[in-house]
């Protein structure tokens, strides 16, 4: 074929292409001028709720009807917001985890209702009944017995899924395997590692060829490192003291991203709801496998009562599917799924009855936008009175202020702190490594007269609490804020010898607080600053002996017990291996070990060294 024909074919094909468009987009307008009125009342919710953009898609049956941005994606620049920008959509994700789920299903990959473990065994939970009745469907819906255990991912992060896994097994449930309705961002990241191991694909291979692909979801990706690559990006934002948007960092949600990780525009998720809307399928082809399509959007547990009140009269039930939540709006079935994460807020719903779904896309953090316009859209779709929306939002706003002044009287009030008190040991003694193991490790840092805890991505000033308590502030570039109070804090625990064994942190509701114990930090030595511990040592009546073994390794016999490692910790002290309470502070004179005090439970024993 000639260049010139080649090049004519482009052209043609641009042309064609452009022409498809335009015509797409005249009956996208033809067909929503209802939608379209409603633009003016949209632009103001986003406006009395000091949000910096935000973008809609509108379907009806297997089209995309209205698609528009409101605002900016970029504030400070004005860089308007459109119907292709993305936006990171949060727990939104979790549908479509559930959805490679259920594409496994229908392969006979993996069955629902058998045990986890037997796809996945290197998940193991807090306890046997648990390891061995709990479901991807169990997982599915959030009723494994789990609370949320937000902080271990969140002040915590990994880009290891094992690892992550291996924090599942240290997480206390706060009720039976279900029991209730539980809502938890760790199943789907162990779902999503679940489709990995049974597919031999990873969770984003998954996603992308299986989902994103057929579905034309083309703008679509599956991590803030892509996102940054990408032209048409909504920045995050947060709300200033002043009402202002306040840019926020991209949280990068790493390891836990099939609990959370998409990053999507109004137009592509249009096509998502299409395919839900349409038994699973897409353009004529099954994308999703139509019976997980029915389980999903079914009542699978409820989440909570649902019953009609002065607030909500219309509501009737509020349960769960699979990665959906289900409720009636004004009498009309609902399957929706909000999304939050740093400086992000979506809204994601369907009406199956009336083959309407909807998106609303905000970079605002927390913000009230999403579900007050998804609302306003849905009374106009559906053809009901509309619910004035914008004066609930005014509501809602009175409503945050004054509780938030509550809780700011609570905390100087109530905050209980008993005054006068001092910590119990010197400052030096409360720093070191801390660790829970089904979260991480917290750093404790001296500098100067100030106590700081350094987590991977943040720190705190501790502010003396009372006693061996302390208070937690964040950071940032600013300094520390102090405003309010936290209702985290840190309580440091003596063990029985009076040293600072670890501290307890209120990280979890409906849960004693968890301990992260003191890592003990080996202090390496060489062999021949180990000579000097060598020999016997007099212990009424019988001889224990301190020898090297291995070149380097200080080892302890006492007649009539196993031989023991000593584990130099400096300062002439060394801790007994695998014994826990258990050490030895040698006591030194003129350069030469004089004596050894054996430190137990039971108390500390003074047994000189023979000469």
């Amino acid at each position: 074929m000639s260049n010139r024909h080649t090049q004519f074919k482009s052209v043609f094909l641009c042309l064609t292409l452009l022409f498809s468009l335009s015509y797409s987009y005249g009956q996208t307008l033809k067909n929503n001028r209802k939608v379209a009125s409603l633009e003016k009342s949209l632009e103001r919710v986003m406006n009395l709720s000091n949000a910096a953009g935000m973008s809609v898609a509108v379907v009806k049956g297997d089209k995309i009807i209205y698609a528009k941005g409101f605002g900016y994606s970029d504030y400070e620049n004005k860089v308007p917001a459109d119907a292709n920008t993305l936006f990171a959509i949060g727990s939104c994700t979790k549908a479509f985890t559930g959805a490679v789920i259920g594409q496994l299903e229908a392969d006979e990959k993996v069955d629902i209702d058998e045990s986890v473990r037997d796809y996945l065994p290197a998940l193991k939970f807090y306890n046997d009944e648990m390891n061995r009745i709990v479901t991807p469907r169990d997982m599915l819906s959030h009723r494994t017995g789990l609370p949320r255990h937000d902080l271990s991912w969140y002040m915590f992060p990994s880009t290891s899924r094992d690892t992550l896994i291996a924090r599942i097994q240290h997480q206390e449930p706060t009720l039976e395997v279900r029991e209730s309705f539980q809502y938890n961002n760790f199943m789907f990241m162990a779902l999503g590692a679940l489709a990995e191991e049974v597919s031999g694909k990873s969770w984003e291979t998954n996603v992308e060829e299986n989902l994103f692909k057929p579905l034309q979801m083309n703008r679509s990706n599956l991590h803030i490192s892509e996102l940054e690559k990408t032209e048409n990006v909504a920045l995050g934002y947060s709300t200033s003291s002043e009402g202002k948007p306040e840019k926020e960092d991209y949280y990068r949600i790493r390891g836990m991203a099939p609990a959370g990780s998409i990053n999507s525009s109004a137009m592509d998720m249009g096509n998502w709801l299409i395919s839900w809307l349409n038994e699973g399928e897409f353009q004529g082809e099954e994308v999703i496998p139509s019976s997980y399509v029915a389980e999903a959007m079914s009542s699978q547990v409820a989440a909570s009562g649902g019953t009609p009140g002065p607030k909500r009269p219309e509501l009737h039930f509020n349960n769960y599917g699979f990665g959906w939540s289900l409720s009636s709006y004004r009498g009309h079935y609902r399957v929706e799924h909000g999304g939050n994460i740093d400086g992000f807020t979506a809204s994601n719903c369907f009406f199956p009855s009336d083959d309407i779904g909807i998106v609303v896309l905000a970079n605002q953090n927390n913000s009230r936008v999403p579900a007050l316009v998804r609302n306003m859209i849905a009374d106009k779709m559906l053809g009901l009175k509309s619910g004035k929306w914008d004066e609930t939002l005014k509501e809602l706003a009175k409503e945050a202020e004054e509780e938030e002044e509550e809780e700011s009287d609570d905390v100087s009030s109530t905050s209980g702190a008993v005054k006068g008190t001092k910590y119990s040991h010197a400052l030096k003694d409360y720093t070191g490594r801390f660790n829970h193991p089904g979260y991480g490790t917290i750093i404790v840092e001296q500098t100067n007269d100030s106590l700081f805890a350094v987590l991977p991505e943040r720190k705190w000033w501790l502010k003396h609490y009372h006693y061996d308590v302390f208070e937690p502030f964040e950071m940032d570039e600013n300094g520390v804020d102090t405003t309010g109070g936290s209702s985290i804090k840190f309580n440091f625990r003596t063990d029985n010898m009076g040293d600072l064994a670890g501290f307890n942190l209120n990280a979890e509701y409906g849960l004693d607080p968890l301990f992260f114990k003191r890592e003990f930090v080996e202090v390496e030595m060489a062999a021949s600053d180990l000579e000097k511990y060598v020999g016997a040592y007099e212990m009424g009546g019988t001889e224990a002996k301190i020898f090297i073994k291995d070149e380097n390794s200080l080892r302890l016999f006492v007649p009539g017990q196993p031989e023991y490692t000593l584990i130099a910790a400096g300062d002439n002290s060394f801790k007994i291996k695998d014994l826990e309470g258990y050490s030895l502070d040698f006591e030194e004179e003129d350069g030469k070990i004089k004596a050894a005090n054996f430190i137990q439970p039971n108390g500390t024993f003074k047994v000189p060294k023979k000469d």
